[in-house]
């Protein structure tokens, strides 16, 4: 039988090694898995995390070996490639740092010695090299020994278990399809069990691919987040009664299908997937998570009543997309082809496809395969960018033909664009409130395509803005506020909830993430659009509006709790909830009761003198909160801005006249502010020369990014201070204000 123990434990450690060791090194550092060298350098900000070659080495005795005939090691992730050497062979390299590969250890001996080199490097050929994220670097995922006989199921093929299971249900029937690879010809037993481990049917079968089918009149259904029923197909190699070898997979029985007009259906019916996107990595420890960590994550999205989540933008641990069976999360799987398309890493995309599907197959929970994330960032796509997608999305459908593929493509690239047209179903990562525009245009622009486009299956898959612990009364885009991004939130689901042909919507984020190369908001590091900060210890209060309108467990919430101390006459205070009335009390006086409108936000005004204690009360359900009349705003809610600190009494502003308060789109709507935008495109490429930006085909490269015309339409919502003071620090004060002045010369129109 098969034999698996983890070897975590116990591992060395070196950055400054710079070769594979011949013998344990044991000065080297006191490591046990997972592991990353960025956990602390990959999310202070400056985008200077360490990224190189590092080594771990791990003794292992004869003795240390499971009990079997052949031996293998699983790696469930190394990032971003890694090469592996046993007793001072190198028995192959793995690019791509997030998916399972495994390797055959042969020639062991009484002492043995496992290398790793594990390396994050900057390339050309491995995704992702340019993404809003950290790339941490290490074994930052568990690390097995497999023993077997010499007959068993295959473990050489791209880390897939050796088992697969095809469901295909209709009218409550399921035909189940299930196959087994082995190393060598053998008799398989095939059984489907229950929930409970009751054996439901089964059968036998010979060969090294070896089939067996079942069909289960009254099949349990997988049916979301209600009742996401699971089976158990089981394989076992026979020879004389004997069970030589075992795999099991656990698999849901459904259907689902996509509208162009009512959106997503989920065995039969309509089922609109509301959700968010999650990164996996944590304060101190990067990505190096337990299980604990996936299960505190899906136990939030689910808390907030979510029915599907993107895994963005790669491969995660297997630990959550069975956590994702188990609570009934309808997820988007893809790999990490994301921002900017490389010639020489097509390879790459297509082996990192292959892993995420062979290893992903079995799970009910995934619906369809993504392709790309934001791939025409740099501007429009060229032939190979476009032939590489073609040769992805046939892979896909060569390897699963019971899923569709999809996309997320960025707000710059045009419907029109021969990169939409190729995935099955399409969403767009849209920024209309934040990154330019206003929060209002997701509806309208959705209404356009859907009319221009009546029959694709389009989805929202990134919409978000950024807070943190800044407050106050007048939220405004790009202040960075609690209050805004829950103003924005309440919006956004206004809209959505009136586009039924929306087949998921996708908030970024769920959490709070490292991303190394951000300097804004006030804490360098982080993308800071979560619904809940990065700790997971404070729930933002847009996450509650989420709650209020997708979750079914009752509760009041009072907004704004971190902002007590308030200058203003009068406040008003916004409460969610999913019940049909809110009282609001002051000091134990009701104020008003208001029953609940089209949307579960309530909204009211209370008169704000000394101290006042607010209480939210429905029923049996409550929320407490505190204000104070103050004279003065209180500095410590107002963002705390690095490099460029402005007041706004600082910025001229003579009449008729353009400043750095006017938008990018009102600037270069005139012909001497389109010339303005050509200097001041110079002057950027020259702030950002030291981080080896350019002046390639065509256009001002910063930080890999082409800045043409595409790019300058996403920004003209933005107001010229902002955009300059979300550079990373590249600009300061004196700097925006002499642009103030350069501007100041041009006449409005």
């Amino acid at each position: 039988m098969r034999n698996t123990i983890n070897i975590n434990c116990g591992w060395l450690f070196s950055k400054e090694a710079k070769s594979v060791p011949a013998n344990l090194n044991k000065d080297w550092e006191k490591v046990d898995l997972p592991h990353t060298w960025n956990g602390t350098d990959g999310q202070d900000g400056g985008n200077d995390y360490y990224r190189g070659k590092c080594y771990y080495a791990k003794e292992l005795k004869s003795e240390d070996f499971p009990a079997g005939e052949e031996y293998y090691i699983q790696f469930d992730a190394v990032n971003s490639s890694a090469e592996i050497f046993f007793n001072g062979e190198k028995l192959c390299t793995h690019h791509g740092g997030y998916s399972a590969f495994r390797v055959k250890l042969d020639h062991i001996q009484t002492e043995n010695l496992l290398v790793v080199a594990a390396d994050n490097s900057p390339n050309d050929f491995v995704y992702p090299q340019q993404a809003d994220f950290t790339f941490y670097g290490g074994i930052y995922r568990g690390v097995k020994l497999i023993g077997v006989p010499a007959t068993h199921f295959d473990l050489d093929y791209f880390g897939a278990p050796g088992i697969s299971v095809t469901p295909i249900v209709s009218a409550g029937k399921a035909d189940i399809t299930v196959n087994a690879y082995l190393s060598q010809e053998a008799k398989v037993k095939f059984e489907i069990l229950d929930a409970d481990g009751n054996s439901v049917c089964s059968d036998t079968a010979f060969g090294t691919s070896a089939q067996a089918r079942f069909v289960l009149e009254n099949a349990h259904l997988w049916d979301g987040v209600k009742d996401p029923y699971l089976y158990t197909a089981r394989a076992q190699i026979i020879e004389k009664d004997t069970v030589l070898d075992e795999v099991s997979c656990k698999f849901g029985c459904r259907s689902f299908s996509f509208d162009a007009d009512k959106g997503f259906f989920l065995n039969g019916r309509e089922y609109p997937l509301r959700g968010v996107s999650r990164h996996q990595d944590r304060p101190g420890i990067g990505n190096a998570l337990n299980y604990e960590h996936h299960k505190e994550d899906i136990e939030l999205i689910c808390e907030m009543g979510a029915n599907t989540v993107r895994l963005a933008h790669y491969q995660h641990s297997q630990d959550f997309y069975d956590l994702c069976d188990a609570y009934g999360l309808i997820v988007w799987a893809e790999i990490p082809y994301i921002s900017r398309h490389m010639p020489n890493g097509r390879e790459n995309t297509i082996s990192q496809m292959k892993e995420l599907i062979y290893q992903n197959y079995n799970h009910p929970c995934i619906v369809t395969w993504g392709l790309s994330n934001e791939i025409t960032m740099g501007g429009v796509a060229d032939k190979d960018l476009i032939d590489n997608h073609r040769v992805l999305n046939d892979l896909v459908h060569s390897l699963d033909k019971t899923r569709p593929t999809t996309m997320a493509v960025v707000t710059m690239c045009s419907p029109d664009e021969e990169i939409t047209k190729i995935s099955d179903i399409l969403s767009y990562n849209h920024y209309f409130g934040w990154y330019g525009g206003n929060v209002d245009m997701y509806g309208p622009w959705f209404d356009e395509y859907h009319k221009k486009f009546p029959k694709r299956v389009i989805g929202i898959s990134e919409y978000g803005c950024e807070a943190l612990d800044w407050h106050t009364s007048e939220p405004e885009q790009g202040d960075y506020t609690e209050e805004y991004q829950s103003y924005y939130h309440e919006e956004l689901i206004k809209q959505i909830s009136k586009r039924p042909y929306l087949w998921a919507t996708h908030v970024w984020n769920m959490f709070d993430f490292a991303a190394d190369a951000r300097a804004e908001g006030g804490e360098n590091g982080m993308n800071h659009k979560g619904l809940v900060t990065f700790d997971r210890k404070y729930k933002k209060d847009s996450f509650y509006a989420y709650k209020a309108w997708l979750s079914d467990d009752p509760f009041v919430h009072i907004c704004s709790k971190r902002y007590v101390e308030r200058v203003e006459d009068k406040t008003q205070v916004t409460v969610y909830s999913n019940l049909p009335y809110v009282e609001l009390y002051a000091n134990g006086v009701l104020v008003e009761r208001q029953e609940k409108g089209e949307y579960p936000f309530f909204k009211f005004n209370v008169k704000n003198a000394g101290e006042t204690q607010l209480s939210a009360k429905s029923g049996d359900y409550s929320d407490e909160s505190l204000i104070r009349k103050v004279d003065t705003f209180n500095e410590k809610y107002r963002m705390k801005e690095e490099g460029a600190v402005i007041n706004w009494f600082e910025i001229s502003t003579p009449p008729g006249r353009y400043s750095v308060n006017d938008t990018i789109g009102d600037i270069i709507s005139t012909f001497k502010g389109k010339l303005f935008a050509v200097k001041l495109l110079s002057m950027i490429a020259k702030a950002f020369s030291a981080s080896g930006s350019d002046k390639k085909q065509g256009g001002v490269n910063i930080a890999g990014f082409k800045i043409n015309k595409t790019m300058i339409g996403i920004a003209k919502g933005f107001t010229l201070k902002r955009a300059l003071m979300m550079m990373g620090g590249k600009f300061t004060k004196e700097d925006i204000l002499k642009i103030n002045a350069m501007l100041n010369k041009i006449k409005k129109k």
